[in-house]
């Protein structure tokens, strides 16, 4: 079933798609980052400047890279301890 309103939705998506690619393609290349052509697709999950190295602290998870608590664990925390006062 191909109606009016699957061909819109499907045009929307891949047009969304090829917007998103091609931002990540300006940025790459406004920051030097080497971006092959043809290797496009690359950027459709994948942001320009994420190295991919999960050492990095840039892009590694910021709970190990600094060691700070998440904001949920904050906030049962938090309420652990005003149940305690009770």
């Amino acid at each position: 079933m191909s109606d009016e309103r699957s061909k819109e939705r499907r045009a929307r998506r891949i047009l969304k798609e090829d917007t998103a690619i091609q931002r990540q393609m300006r940025i790459a290349k406004q920051f030097g980052v080497p971006a092959n052509p043809e290797q496009r697709h690359r950027f459709a999950k994948h942001h320009a400047l994420n190295c991919g190295d999960p050492n990095c602290v840039m892009c590694m998870n910021p709970r190990k890279a600094f060691g700070e608590k998440t904001m949920q664990e904050r906030r049962f925390d938090q309420k652990e301890k005003y149940d305690q006062e009770d």
